[in-house]
């Protein structure tokens, strides 16, 4: 059952990890920081910080990245390696799974290398120690031989940049986090950003759209450029079926309301969610193990994918006794306000 939870996720429109078929659709991925679109104040201080590397001829400083999925942060690693004019070597937390793996990754690094790993939180804490020494001295020790004949050798790595990303900087270790010299959260988008962001990806898969629905189509995507693009390809295959490839308003909004995409940018799922909260449990509170069991998912998932938009958005609340819906809820799913006071009622 969980992994048919999980499947049905992964199809989710609104899930903020990438899709396979995105993966290689990167034309939609700005190439340089003056291209980027939102977070005005981490790209002020991220072109500072590059000017100066540049400038003293030395790698960037390591920088780790945060935030929720969709946001941006393997954007900005290949940006990184753009405007540095070097390479960059991508991995991820979970696939390192020994040190001879990460030993190999870095000695085969060359000077001034941009070294992105994704998911850093995920990695393993005995492998994570590697990493200590290379971030810091730029050298590697590994131990050669077993039993009283091993001995340690110390290995001279190049000067490299490690960038870090993370949806859950809580879960690093205080000796990993301390070593990147730049640490940066990103933080969802406004409806206005991300207008842009649709606008530019139209022109760029030539697909005409008109105003007022890259606004409303905007307003609907969580805050997430990733799910924007992806919204916009979706509205995009309707249009080539219906209006001869033109987005209009109208089109835009039977395409969502066809994939179950609301007004608000919530969708079956997380209308399931807070109608569970609501209807099996009078409201909350209700314990996430308990919520996750209620709606078949896993409780990361639960707490990773779904929580965080329904948080910022004043649907649900989390209280020492477990999630709450709020009356915000009550009135998007159009249920009656004596629901809601009995829910108050029971604090």
């Amino acid at each position: 059952m969980m992994e048919e939870t999980h499947h049905e996720d992964e199809e989710r429109l609104v899930n903020p990890d990438p899709q396979p078929e995105e993966q290689y659709d990167l034309s939609l991925r700005p190439q340089r920081l003056g291209e980027y679109i939102g977070q005005p104040e981490i790209k002020e201080n991220l072109k500072v910080f590059i000017e100066a590397a540049k400038k003293r001829g030395h790698p960037l400083d390591h920088v780790l990245l945060s935030g929720p999925p969709g946001l941006g942060k393997t954007t900005l690693a290949n940006i990184f390696a753009k405007e540095m004019e070097t390479q960059i070597r991508s991995t991820s937390g979970p696939v390192i799974e020994r040190q001879g793996d990460l030993a190999a990754i870095l000695t085969n690094l060359e000077p001034g290398t941009i070294l992105f790993i994704d998911e850093i939180h995920r990695m393993n804490r005995v492998i994570e120690e590697v990493l200590y020494g290379a971030m810091e001295d730029f050298t590697l020790d590994i131990i050669i031989g077993q039993g009283p004949a091993a001995r340690t050798v110390k290995l001279d790595l190049p000067r490299f940049t490690l960038v870090g990303a993370t949806t859950r900087t809580g879960l690093l270790s205080s000796p990993l986090r301390d070593r990147f010299g730049i640490q940066t959260r990103l933080n969802y988008y406004t409806p206005e950003e991300l207008k842009i962001i649709i606008l530019r990806a139209a022109a760029i898969l030539r697909v005409e759209i008109v105003e007022e629905a890259a606004m409303e189509l905007a307003q609907r995507s969580r805050g997430t450029p990733r799910i924007a693009n992806r919204m916009l390809r979706r509205c995009r295959d309707f249009a080539d079926l219906e209006t001869g490839g033109v987005i209009t308003f109208p089109l835009m909004r039977r395409s969502l309301e066809k994939m179950g995409i609301d007004l608000e940018g919530l969708d079956q799922m997380d209308r399931h969610i807070l109608q569970t909260i609501i209807e099996k449990f009078s409201g909350g509170p209700v314990g996430l193990g308990t919520l996750a069991a209620a709606v078949s998912e896993e409780k990361d998932t639960l707490e990773d994918v779904y929580e965080p938009f329904l948080l910022l958005n004043g649907f649900i609340q989390r209280t020492p006794r477990g999630r709450t819906a709020t009356p915000r809820a009550f009135e998007h799913l159009n249920l009656p306000t004596l629901q809601a006071d009995s829910q108050i009622s029971l604090f």
